[in-house]
């Protein structure tokens, strides 16, 4: 392997990122983003490379595809405890190099046209190439603890592109929410690692992932709350995936975050960022799974599953396309779990775990084509609402055919993308929990039915009265659109089960038929369901709310969970536990600051005279001192 070709995939938008930071008043738009697109190439390209070298060359050499570790010592505790600084490839990081490097360069592309004329544009560019870098060194890391530096950085990084308008109130509040949140489930992820590293003796992925090694078979026996302390670790660990991934009930942040701009919706909450919670499980993966029989990986299971549903029926009642699309990503990110939490781990057992990676890998294209068309719409529009839209395939023919290839790819309609791997999926959850397969199934239905929703409302439904005629995107915006929904609607095709599995062997993956037929006519339903109320404006859509009365509201309103979380912070931490701190602090941590420093003014103030300056007052003082000295030896001595 060419490991500096490696090396210079994230180092390259690092630089960029440096440069348009360290000089955007200097660098004018068209060369920011000519630098930035060109940079993002740059690293496309080797990260094709890099795939071409691993899976056609060094996987036939040898047979399976290895684990390669280049790294370097960095912080070194004990002879086996240490933190490395270096890249690890294998199938999964490899996979994710060209998910993070394809749907960057797009959004890149697009963003040129998108925020042409905005007055930060060069500081937006520098922003997408520190998000592109973090997200490269996060899927290349070799260990626990690199993986959470790089982690932290995507934080950042959200945290400055969610906000990026930031003379507008609800960006800044919504840039806070999403670091906030993540942070608490970074909490528990730093937990987890610490837990790990001290009973493993090891950070190192390669060590931790060897199901035969001594790391999963003679840990230190120490448990709680009748749970080894390793499935404790794991499920710290998870909680900071569910986080960065927005399962329930860490999803709060992710419809807010569509304040940021469509192009940032499209590279951090559909294709890349969100999805670094799974790729966390999934780089655990023989963890999960040795330990405990996989007590952790079932948790992972029914939490994907829960979020999926959830998710779905919010989406359902959403009015503004972004939030609808940014719980579509929820939904389907609640798909990649459960098939993480349902997958074994050798030859065919693995299903899961290579059908979720391979969902993870259609939906990056599909996902970014939708937050793309969105982004186009809106562009055209100037809204966001479904209420201001309708009849635009008349204006954008380029934007409403990505779209509705998209829509077809997320619906799972073959031949598009979403078919091959939601249908591997459902396959596997079948396999080993029909319960949690009836609401995967289920969930599909849902999902073809809100995603058409949107497109009915979008190209269809009523003539709206424009203002200003909506025309076509520019070519910088549709050349990107085009290149996506070529992609949605032939990346299904890649034999993923050859490349991608547990043990690195691949295996042969075939379509089950009858699961497809089924998959297939519940989405059909679906689309039926949205074409009879959406297609044409009628009253029929609201009076089916209506009669659905207060199971609408709770949906729409999201089942109130930000109320709920408002009240918790309100009532529970800010008048209970933060009342009571600071409380503490002021009396107790103060007022012993305080009382030290007020006795010191007082002790000062009592002694101060014996300074007085006069001559005959020292003289006293040496005379008393001296006499009372003697007289104390003369009773000494004498005693």
């Amino acid at each position: 392997m060419n490991y500096t070709a490696i090396i210079l995939i994230p180092l390259i938008p690092l630089a960029v990122f440096l440069v348009l930071g360290l000089f955007n008043r200097k660098i004018g738009p068209g060369v920011s983003g000519l630098v930035g697109v060109g940079g993002m190439l740059v690293s496309t390209l080797l990260s094709f490379y890099t795939a071409f070298e691993y899976f056609m060359v060094l996987g036939k050499v040898s047979g399976a595809y290895p684990t390669l570790v280049e790294s370097t010592v960095w912080m070194n505790f004990t002879e086996t405890l240490r933190i490395d600084m270096g890249v690890l490839i294998d199938p999964i990081s490899v996979m994710m190099l060209i998910v993070v490097s394809t749907i960057s360069l797009m959004v890149h592309i697009y963003s040129r046209g998108y925020m042409k004329g905005d007055e930060g544009y060069t500081k937006f560019f520098s922003f997408l190439s520190l998000f592109t870098f973090s997200m490269y060194g996060l899927v290349l890391a070799t260990n626990l603890f690199q993986i959470y530096i790089f982690w932290e950085l995507v934080g950042v990084s959200s945290y400055l592109l969610i906000g990026y308008y930031y003379t507008k109130e609800s960006a800044v509040a919504a840039a806070k929410k999403a670091f906030i949140v993540t942070r608490f489930a970074d909490l528990g992820f730093l937990i987890g690692i610490l837990l790990i590293g001290y009973y493993t003796g090891t950070y190192d992925f390669e060590t931790l992932n060897n199901p035969e090694g001594a790391t999963l078979t003679h840990w230190a026996p120490a448990s709680f709350m009748g749970l080894s302390v390793l499935t404790w670790g794991l499920i710290l660990i998870f909680i900071g995936g569910a986080g960065k991934s927005a399962m329930f009930p860490l999803h709060i942040w992710l419809p807010d975050a569509m304040e940021g701009p469509t192009p940032v919706s499209a590279l951090i909450h559909a294709a890349t960022m969100v999805v670094a919670g799974v790729f966390l499980v999934a780089r655990l993966f023989p963890m999960y799974f040795f330990v405990e029989e996989g007590f952790a990986l079932q948790i992972v299971a029914f939490v994907g599953a829960f979020s999926a549903l959830f998710a779905a029926v919010i989406a359902l009642t959403q009015t503004d396309i972004k939030r609808v699309l940014a719980y579509s990503t929820m939904s389907q990110l609640g798909y990649m779990m459960l098939a993480l939490g349902v997958s074994g781990y050798e030859g065919s057992q693995g299903l899961g775990y290579m059908s979720s990676m391979f969902h993870l890998f259609t939906h990056a294209m599909f996902k970014a084509l939708l937050f793309l068309c969105a982004g186009s719409v809106i562009h055209a529009v100037h809204s966001n609402y479904l209420k201001d839209m309708g009849q635009l395939r008349k204006y954008m023919p380029i934007t409403h055919l990505s779209f509705l290839v998209a829509a077809l790819a997320i619906a799972g309609i073959p031949p598009f993308a979403g078919f091959w791997s939601k249908d591997e999926i459902l396959v596997a959850v079948y396999q080993q929990n029909t319960f949690l397969y009836v609401v995967g199934i289920f969930v599909a239905g849902l999902t073809a039915l809100y995603i058409f929703r949107i497109y009915f409302g979008i190209f269809w439904g009523k003539d709206n009265t424009y203002e200003h005629r909506p025309a076509e995107s520019p070519a910088s915006m549709t050349v990107p659109l085009i290149v996506l929904a070529v992609l949605s609607a032939t990346v299904g095709f890649i034999p993923f089960s050859e490349f991608i599995s547990p043990d690195r062997a691949g295996f042969d993956a075939h379509i089950d038929i009858p699961m497809a037929i089924t998959a297939v006519a519940v989405a059909l339903i679906g689309i039926g369901i949205a074409w009879m109320l959406y297609k044409k404006e009628s009253g029929l859509a609201t009076r089916l709310t209506d009669r659905l009365g207060v199971l609408y509201t709770w949906a729409h309103r999201k089942f109130y969970m930000d109320e709920v979380y408002l009240f918790v912070t309100k009532n529970i931490l800010f008048k209970g536990i933060a009342a009571g701190a600071a409380w503490a602090d002021r009396k107790i941590v103060d007022g012993t600051m305080n009382l030290i420093g007020n006795s010191t003014v007082l002790f000062s103030k009592k002694i101060k005279g014996m300074q007085s300056g006069r001559v005959q007052d020292y003289a006293m003082a040496f005379v008393s001192g001296t006499v009372i000295l003697a007289l104390l030896f003369i009773y000494l001595w004498t005693s």
